[in-house]
């Protein structure tokens, strides 16, 4: 983890030396199965990511990456409490059921620990991190319907967005097949660095905090 930050933190003191350098470009596609981890709030999903590599160095580059996931289904219990000691009864209880999607951009550095981009024969270990956004979506259906002037909820039923800024770090493997195209598989997360709250989430700190794995290929363009 540390080297990752380290990673994170040079990348801005290298990018502008880099990008005075002759690059070589790669594109990779993959297949992502994501956890959402936080208590209350976990669920499966599937996605996609397309992502532009640029290699400055042998063992070094930048990367951008566009990624997109199916919905999420969430059920939680969860009670609405009275905001007057009048009311009968003080407290109801139901159950929230929420789906849940998100977009994502990235951008950031990417560093060979084992290896290079251009190798034909050997594996390569390599580690990236960027800072990221979020954009997602969430929609609620609750199984009462609540009157909100008489009662708290800790959520609201309907649709509604919701943005975080991220702070992305993964590590994969790779290895050639021929022709310029590497398999690769991978581990990735996203970690939220805003709570900018939705009152239609029902956990904001931290939240979504995911861990993903991506199986896909690169493709090396070459001069």
């Amino acid at each position: 983890m540390k080297k990752l930050f380290i990673i994170a933190f040079t990348s801005t003191l290298t990018c502008p030396v880099a990008l005075s350098q002759k690059s070589h470009f790669s594109f990779t596609t993959d297949a992502s199965v994501l956890r959402s981890l936080n208590e209350n709030q976990k669920y499966w999903a599937i996605g996609q990511t397309l992502n532009f590599l640029f290699h400055f160095m042998p063992t070094d580059g930048a990367y951008a990456w566009f990624s997109y996931y199916s919905k999420g289904h969430i059920n939680n219990v969860v009670n609405a409490n009275a905001k007057s000691s009048t009311t009968v009864p003080q407290q109801v209880k139901f159950q929230n059921k929420s789906e849940l999607s998100f977009e994502h951009v990235s951008l950031g550095w990417r560093h060979y620990l084992k290896g290079r981009y251009d190798a034909e024969s050997k594996w390569n270990l390599y580690a990236y991190a960027g800072f990221g956004l979020m954009m997602g979506t969430v929609s609620n259906t609750q199984s009462t319907s609540i009157d909100t002037s008489l009662y708290h909820v800790p959520v609201l039923s309907g649709k509604g967005y919701f943005k975080r800024l991220t702070f992305d770090l993964g590590v994969g493997a790779e290895v050639p097949v021929g022709a310029d195209v590497f398999a690769y598989l991978e581990a990735r997360t996203l970690i939220p660095t805003t709570d900018y709250p939705s009152p239609y989430l029902l956990v904001n700190d931290n939240a979504p905090f995911t861990l993903a794995v991506n199986i896909g290929v690169r493709i090396l363009f070459p001069d």
